[in-house]
């Protein structure tokens, strides 16, 4: 009691110089963590998208600006997949998170889900630009969104969506002049001039705007989503005669017949004719012209952030929405199929934290990059319903713990015509995308998943289509790269039977359970 009265009487009277000298300290250390907390400001991002660029044909090959700037300078993963090979479902899952399957945008149609009312209502509500403006991000949008956005049963130019404090997108698919733009919900129409209406230019140009005017208090988000390399392949004036002696790659599965494969690839003319060859050297040639206005994009804007102090506390990614094909197993030019060409995307990333000239082995799909850049935020990602994982862990150890997933899902929904085309009557209808000579590079039935393991043993890929045939392929890639050659008969009934049960998990799988699958 008496050691009680003792405290009691000195916290009544006044304290003693060390109970002073203590109190002293804390409240310095106190203010300067206040400080500190006011200073630190989570890490910029600005993602680039393009359009239909390939990796795996030598789609990177005219971006030496771009390898330099980011990959160089940061990290290259060798092993990047969609999840979908097409913009829109592709686009859908960069902004949810989530595969196709939960986000329910199934292909480019409004009626495949494609910035519809439902996509509007449901995902769109929850997407990343929303957690990164909780999260006190500025966030600015500029280019190609998705392809449906913008039409009249689609909301018009007046549906901005959520999350976005400025918003300047494209209305519809890729153009390079004469398109609408919808900004912050008001109709911009432009026309014909290189100096003023070249999209890639123009998007080049409100980015820069954007950071020199942009917040310093906050940090930003940029969303940078040009045309290039997606047709109608109209380069820049000063780049229409690069490349003249450049032809589509001739390796691999060029040209070849797609022999024990779904139907789609087996009606393709093999060999191609040669106006078939002729025009996909010359889509191949425009393609990587106008790349290098992208290429020059991306060199602005680094010598912008350098400018601005800001390049060393912002991560770059470099990224694509899907692959591409230019005459593999004879299809003149498309996306939409379940082989590497189309699935496989370019991924850089440079940042705080990320070593310079990582070449990265890890599988990293694009339902990966909103829990990433959430992760760069400092959110707690377990707050978030998203199917893909952040790979900061991969780029940068130091920062975060993690580890590689080892197999993953590949799905899309094929589009097709009710009617027949009267241009191929012999055909019937359901098909789509289809070319003067009755080569048709989508249909209804050219609907697939896939199970796709890479785990450092094993590199296949196990793929199921929901059509009469109940048609399947597997490919051993590790043997057989360009998928030349469907092994399901030579494969053990027990492996077929374990992938098919692996595929059936991934196909219902939501958030944890997609990471969690054995």
């Amino acid at each position: 009691m008496a050691g009680l009265r003792a405290t009691r009487s000195r916290q009544r009277g006044h304290p003693g110089p060390a109970v002073l000298t203590t109190a002293l300290t804390l409240l310095s250390a106190l203010l300067t963590c206040c400080r500190c907390a006011e200073s630190v400001k989570p890490s910029n991002i600005i993602l680039i998208l393009s359009d239909d660029q390939d990796v795996h044909l030598g789609g990177m090959t005219p971006m030496k600006k771009t390898k330099a700037l980011i990959g160089d300078a940061g990290a290259t993963f060798v092993n990047a997949f969609t999840v979908a090979p097409l913009c829109c479902p592709s686009r859908s899952s960069i902004l949810t998170g989530q595969y196709p399957h939960n986000h329910e945008v199934r292909n480019n149609s409004l009626s495949g889900n494609c910035s519809s009312l439902l996509w509007q209502k449901g995902p769109e509500s929850q997407a990343l630009p929303i957690y990164l403006s909780k999260q006190k991000y500025e966030t600015f949008f500029v280019g190609k969104y998705l392809n449906q956005y913008g039409k009249k049963d689609a909301g018009d130019v007046d549906h901005v969506p959520p999350g976005w404090d400025q918003w300047h997108a494209l209305v519809g698919n890729s153009q390079y002049y004469n398109y609408t733009l919808s900004v912050n919900g008001k109709e911009e129409k432009h026309g014909d001039s290189y100096e003023k209406d070249y999209l890639t230019d123009l998007i080049t140009n409100r980015s820069l705007n954007f950071l020199e005017n942009r917040s310093p208090q906050h940090p930003f988000f940029l969303m940078v989503s040009p045309p290039a390399p997606h047709s109608p392949w109209t380069a820049a004036p000063q780049y229409q005669k690069e490349f003249g002696d450049v032809k589509a790659p001739r390796d691999g599965s060029f040209n070849k017949p797609g022999k024990d494969k779904h139907w789609l690839l087996r009606q393709p003319i093999n060999p191609m004719p040669d106006s078939s060859l002729t025009f996909l050297d010359d889509v191949f040639r425009k393609r990587w012209q106008t790349l290098l206005s992208v290429d020059d994009m991306v060199e602005k804007l680094v010598e912008k952030l350098e400018s601005m102090k800001e390049l060393n506390d912002t991560y770059i990614f470099y990224t694509s929405d899907n692959g591409y094909h230019t005459g593999q197993f004879s299809l003149p030019i498309d996306k939409r199929q379940l082989y590497e060409f189309d699935i496989r995307i370019p991924l850089m990333v440079r940042g705080p934290g990320i070593k310079p000239n990582q070449t990265l082995q890890a599988p990293v799909l694009n339902i990966d990059l909103a829990p990433t850049l959430l992760d760069i935020s400092g959110l707690n990602l377990s707050s978030v319903n998203m199917d893909g994982q952040s790979f900061l862990s991969q780029m940068a150890p130091s920062l975060r713990n993690g580890s590689a997933r080892p197999f993953f899902l590949v799905e899309y929904t094929g589009e097709g015509h009710p009617t027949t085309d009267p241009a191929c009557p012999k055909l019937g209808p359901g098909l789509s995308q289809c070319f003067p000579d009755c080569v048709c590079e989508d249909a209804y039935n050219n609907t697939y998943a896939c199970v796709r393991t890479l785990d450092g043993k094993n590199n296949l890929q196990y793929c199921e289509f929901a059509d009469s045939e109940s048609f399947v392929e597997v490919y051993n890639l590790t043997s057989d790269p360009h998928q030349l050659e469907n092994i399901v008969k030579k494969v053990d009934p027990t492996i077929l039977q374990a992938m098919n049960q692996r595929l059936i998990k991934l196909q219902s799988c939501v958030g944890d359970s997609c990471r969690d699958i054995k």
